[in-house]
């Protein structure tokens, strides 16, 4: 098992991809903190999760990602749950409010931002200072961009807004923790099926899906393999770099 014994958090860990991602790493062997702002579907994944062993115990926490104190909340909570320091953060957790440029409302651009970016800014801060505090060793930072983030989508410059930046701060965070031996790295989903992709128009999916090469709308456990790399010590020489998993969509 790749991630025998190791303690992972993952953001946005109760439905779709971030799901797929606690499910993978833990039945590598990884202790897993699910972490969701909905407490309902953050004990669904907990429920869901397989174990490897008496010292293998996984935990939800309910958190807002966007909220300072919520994370401080988190982080202090973690160490009082699991036996070992985390070295593996995923930050999953994202929103979207589509709406064209000129008709979308400040609050639209503010919630976005506020959630994917600011969001993924606070946990990093957070767990960053915790892996470092307790010198951990093979530290991984995994970052939820998208493909839109490189590419625009129509409708949707909050959200697009918000995985660009993502990509840029992940480069950042990677030369600032590297002295820390912790690697940060971006993921860059395409159309993945997903409940956030449930709510677009059918004649928008079938359009994209005639511009994937692969000819199939990704999975997101197609996802979960990319960050279970990235979190692995397959990946030990890899950092500040994206990785786009979109079945070849805008290559």
């Amino acid at each position: 098992m790749q991630l025998s014994k190791l303690a992972a958090v993952v953001t946005g860990g109760g439905s779709g991809i971030g799901r797929a991602i606690c499910q993978r790493f833990a039945r590598e062997g990884a202790c897993v903190a699910v972490v969701d702002i909905d407490a309902d579907r953050t004990r669904q994944t907990l429920d869901e999760l397989s174990t490897k062993g008496p010292d293998c115990k996984h935990h939800a926490f309910t958190t807002d990602v966007s909220s300072a104190e919520s994370v401080a909340k988190l982080v202090k909570e973690i160490p009082e749950k699991f036996s070992v320091t985390p070295t593996i953060l995923v930050n999953c957790a994202g929103i979207t409010k589509d709406s064209f440029l000129v008709k979308m409302d400040e609050r639209s651009f503010d919630d976005v931002i506020r959630v994917n970016l600011k969001g993924v800014f606070l946990v990093t801060q957070a767990i960053s200072k915790l892996m470092i505090d307790n010198k951990i060793k093979h530290g991984s930072i995994i970052n939820m961009s998208s493909i839109s983030g490189k590419t625009g989508n129509i409708g949707q410059c909050n959200y697009t807004a918000s995985k660009a930046g993502i990509e840029g701060m992940t480069r950042t965070m990677a030369k600032e923790l590297a002295e820390h031996d912790i690697r940060c790295n971006a993921v860059l989903p395409g159309w993945i099926e997903s409940p956030m992709t449930q709510a677009v128009p059918e004649k928008v999916l079938t359009k994209h899906l005639g511009m994937i090469p692969a000819g199939r709308l990704g999975q997101p456990e197609d996802i979960a393999d990319a960050c279970l790399f990235l979190a692995s010590r397959k990946s030990s020489y890899i950092t500040g770099t994206s990785i786009e998993v979109t079945g070849g969509l805008f290559m």
